[in-house]
């Protein structure tokens, strides 16, 4: 009776836990509504606005230059949004994202210019009494002063108070000489951005160009006036290198449209998981209610910008996140075929998968680290939400799904038919088939670099790179309806181009089923953008701020991209053959896993060679979590044949690698169907950009199956000497 109780009140808990969260994210909580999924921030992609890269002019500037700069800029982006946000990338470039608006053109005429921080003195209103601004000092502005900075001086009772130092330069002193002498007695009225900042009086004229301004000071409102008077004129010189305006339509439609993909794929992975075992997959499915709603409030608590593919791998990671349950559900139907009872299999089955599963996650979480370490903006958000997916998904599956199944174990549910019997494998020659399959695999790669060539002899680039790898400017336009291209549509737009931006290398993409269209050309000025734009709008009748979405990259970063994609897989690569080796204390299961990763990058290479996706930096985020992805399965294999070495000692290796295949390709199928589910769904309802990532990931994900099932495992078996010599468990972990 006890029992029952306890298993009651555990999954009471569970449950409660679940609508916590659900509660917190849907609706929040306090006269504020802290923690409701509105106050997680979205980035441009899914608010649209305006993303603009600038890098200073000075390869190594000081500190002091780069924060003074980030606060002028900060000041005069708040013009525009509240919400926008100036910060540092790297040691010499700055990122500014505007959210809601739309006029990238007019943002970087303006944001670049010099300070305004002016002079000016006062006069009486004769009408009111009251002191009105009179007249401006010439010369006397932002350029005139050489620092502003926070000081100490003693006051008149000899305590030690905060002042603002001034230094202006030769012609500023001779202007500033001027100006305290004839206004002694008075105020001299310091402007920045048209706004009275400080108004000191003037104690004796000031002759010598240094000067304080006094007052009750503390050091924080001290160094604020200070920076904001020193910030009036930018301190570096910025040159754009990249900029993008996404529309608020277009980032509408992809939050709606991913948002309605991450349903219906929890509700088919649940159900599948609830047919294919039953309690097992009942205890999933409500670990997995809680995986999904206890990640919104984390994504909420933690401040973390979601941007379209950090929601991608959100969507990712509830596929991955049954993963672990397979492997343990596998285990338990295993051990309740051995004959043990179903509590005890229930507690040895976690504890056998719990080696796969932490090898597997930790594998794939480096991956999602070298992302984030190599990645900028939206990537470095898709490599966030995968990191955290992973973490959270590990303690689901390993504590959650455990507290559930005993649980309902403990109300009632303790007949084996409710967990079912893992039926004993058919022990399959996978090693006798290795000609075959290394011949089909070994066809698809060909596919792609008979692709590449095909591509780059038509006088197209091999693969069909887009301005992340590339550099240049590109507009994606919503047409009222469906445009002809090649056709007459496509002759107008490049009148267009040619007469507004002087450019006839114009490249056009239709995307399929849409009215969209995109437009890459050589960088254009902002000028030409500008001119274009509203070109487009007059000619189609389009509005500028739901229909145009631009992107701007200059060709150094782009070259950055291309270097990033490569370093990113093979220091991802080399990091897992690492672990690999440390953890199974064999070089040759880290070779063979190797060798498999390289047939999965290049499986998927082939897909964008042949259907032409763009490769851009969805392309480094896809790459990376097929290898995380394909390296989970494979260590399951690689799990149970350092398991059989021991239990199947003196047996060939070829029958340990056959026999350890034919164990987990139940799992193997499984895992891919869930993480599949999730990516087809993704790619049927997602927008145009999410597609691009989820079918090479698809495509991915089965490469990495197959090269699981079909590769690693034989490829060990040739490394060990022979599929004929008896393998042995000596130094096998």
């Amino acid at each position: 009776m006890k029992s029952k109780k306890l298993s009651a009140v555990t999954l009471i808990v569970i449950i409660a836990m679940i609508a916590a969260c659900l509660y917190v994210t849907a609706v929040g909580f306090g006269k504020e509504r802290i923690g409701r999924a509105e106050n997680i921030k979205l980035g441009l992609d899914l608010a649209g606005g305006v993303n603009i890269t600038y890098e200073a002019d000075e390869a190594s500037p000081s500190a002091e230059d780069m924060g003074d700069t980030i606060y002028k800029l900060q000041q005069r982006v708040e013009v525009y949004s509240t919400e926008a946000e100036v910060y540092q990338q790297g040691l010499n470039r700055i990122n500014v994202d505007i959210p809601g608006v739309y006029d990238a053109e007019a943002i970087l005429s303006e944001l670049g210019n010099p300070g305004t921080i002016s002079f000016c003195e006062g006069a009486g209103d004769e009408a009111t009494g009251e002191e009105v601004l009179d007249g401006y000092f010439e010369v006397l502005n932002g350029d005139s002063i050489v620092s502003a900075s926070v000081g100490t001086q003693p006051d008149e009772y000899g305590n030690t108070e905060y002042v603002v130092s001034l230094m202006f330069s030769d012609e500023g002193t001779r202007a500033f000489a001027d100006a305290t002498t004839r206004n002694v007695g008075k105020p001299i009225y310091i402007i920045y951005d048209g706004k009275v900042i400080s108004a000191p009086t003037v104690n004796q004229a000031i002759t010598n160009g240094q000067c304080v301004i006094e007052g009750n000071f503390t050091y924080e409102s001290a160094d604020s006036l200070a920076t904001t008077i020193r910030a009036g004129k930018l301190k570096l010189g910025l040159t754009e290198i990249s900029s993008k305006v996404v529309s608020a339509k277009m980032g509408d439609e992809a939050v709606q449209k991913a948002l309605m993909a991450g349903i219906i794929g929890l509700i088919i992975v649940m159900l599948f998981m609830i047919v294919m075992y039953w309690i097992p997959g009942v205890a999933a499915a409500i670990a997995l209610g809680l995986y999904v709603t206890s990640l919104m409030c984390f994504l909420n608590g933690l401040d973390i910008t979601l941007t379209l593919p950090g929601m991608a791998g959100i969507i990712l990671t509830i596929g991955m996140a049954v993963d672990a349950n397979v492997i343990i559900f596998t285990r338990i139907r295993e051990e309740i075929a051995a004959g043990k009872n179903v509590r005890e299999a229930i507690k040895t089955g976690f504890s056998k998968a719990l080696s796969a599963v932490l090898d597997g996650n930790i594998t794939t979480l480096i991956a999602a680290v070298i992302l984030y370490v190599k990645g900028t903006g939206t990537i470095r958000g898709f490599a966030i939400t995968l990191s955290l997916g992973i973490i959270l998904s590990m303690f689901t599956a390993l504590l959650i799904t455990r507290l559930v199944l005993l649980a309902l174990y403990g109300l009632g549910f303790k007949d084996e038919k409710y967990y079912g019997r893992q039926k004993a494998a058919k022990v399959r020659d996978f090693f006798g088939m290795k000609k075959i399959t290394y011949v089909i695999a070994v066809i698809v790669i060909l596919i792609g670099f008979i692709s590449m060539g095909v591509n780059a002899s038509r006088g197209s680039r091999a693969l069909n790179y887009s301005l992340d790898f590339t550099g240049g400017t590109a507009m994606t336009v919503v047409l009222n309806e469906e445009m002809e291209v090649p056709g007459q549509d496509e002759e107008d737009l490049k009148e267009i181009f040619q007469t507004y931006a002087n450019t006839t290398d114009t490249q056009f993409q239709k995307v399929t089923g849409t009215n969209e269209v995109v437009i890459k050309t050589p960088i254009l000025s902002v000028a030409e953008r500008d001119a274009v734009k509203t070109a487009l709008c007059e000619t189609y009748g389009i509005n500028e701020a739901d229909a145009i979405t631009e992107e701007n990259i200059s060709g150094t970063v782009s070259g950055e991209m291309r270097s990033d994609a490569v370093s990113s897989v093979i220091i991802a690569t080399i990091c897992i053959l690492l672990y690999i080796w440390i953890r199974f204390r064999d070089m040759r299961f880290g070779a063979s896993a190797v060798i498999a990763l390289i047939h999965d990058i290049l499986v998927t290479l082939m897909i964008y060679a042949v259907i032409r996706i763009p490769v851009g930096t969805t392309f480094i985020a896809c790459m990376l979590t097929i290898v995380g992805y394909s390296i989970n399965a494979t260590i399951v294999i690689f799990d149970r044949i350092r398991e059989n070495l021991k239990v199947m000692a003196g047996a060939s290796a070829r029958d340990i690698v056959n026999t350890s295949i034919s164990q987990t390709l139940s799992r193997s199928i499984n895992t891919s169907l869930t993480t599949l589910i999730m990516v087809v769904v993704l790619f049927l309802l997602g927008v145009t950009s999410i597609r691009e990532f989820a079918l090479p990931m698809a495509v991915g994900i089965i490469g990495g199956t197959f090269s699981s099932v079909f590769i690693t495992g034989t490829l060990w078996c040739l490394m060990k000497g022979g599929a004929d010599k008896k393998a042995s468990a000596k130094k096998q972990g």
